[in-house]
């Protein structure tokens, strides 16, 4: 018995989720669903909606697309336990923390399996395989926590991280430079920018004030 299946908790009745979610071009260059952002939904529109369809996964529904310039906003269904998926996905993290590593990556993709939407859960697993250094599957796996809402330093961090490991530079610096705009003064993003050859901006100087309270 898996320790998934040790930490499983006996499953409610099964919902139906319906969201919608953000495709952004810049994180799909060169790959299928990048394409989609080339063809015409007029006149191609079954190809694009195909191109989605196989993206998402048999485990999610499409039920309608709209692709703009930079973005494809999709509308999905889903079912699933999003409950035990959220226990499942914390008990993985604690696990994660504790150095069990292996049976954390496995409870992750349990969770996913009772939540297919659940961010964290997808998140979680996209850093542990970007510490691993397993880039091409963690950038695909934080691609999609993207999508489904996660966000912030640590995601981009990694996105980067996964991008300069597969020698993609310009993909690389678009991610640390996005980053950067939340946290302008992060070392390690400005380093990893400057081990790539690119030059980060300016870091915005403190204030009088913040430096006043400070000391």
């Amino acid at each position: 018995m898996s320790a998934s299946d040790k930490q499983a908790p006996p499953r409610t009745t099964r919902s139906r989720a319906r969201r919608s979610i953000v495709i952004r071009r810049v994180d799909h260059v060169g790959d299928p669903v990048g394409l989609a952002f080339l063809e015409s939904p007029e006149t191609d529109g079954d190809a694009v909606l195909e191109r989605i369809r196989e993206y998402l996964g048999a485990k999610l529904k499409l039920v309608k697309a709209e692709v703009s310039h930079d973005e494809i906003t999709v509308e999905i269904e889903s079912r699933g336990w999003p409950e035990e998926g959220t226990r499942m996905a914390s008990v993985a993290r604690e696990l994660y923390e504790k150095g069990a590593r292996r049976s954390a990556l496995a409870m992750y993709r349990d969770a996913l399996e009772l939540d297919p939407l659940n961010a964290e859960a997808m998140l979680r697993l996209g850093l542990a395989l970007a510490e691993q250094e397993k880039f091409a599957d963690a950038l695909v796996a934080l691609k999609h926590a993207r999508e489904f809402g996660a966000g912030g330093i640590e995601l981009l961090s990694a996105m980067g991280r996964c991008a300069a490991g597969m020698e993609r530079s310009a993909t690389a610096i678009a991610y640390y430079e996005e980053a950067l705009k939340l946290e302008p003064r992060n070392f390690v993003v400005r380093r990893a920018l400057s081990a790539l050859g690119h030059k980060p901006a300016t870091a915005p100087k403190q204030s009088s004030a913040v430096r006043s309270r400070r000391d």
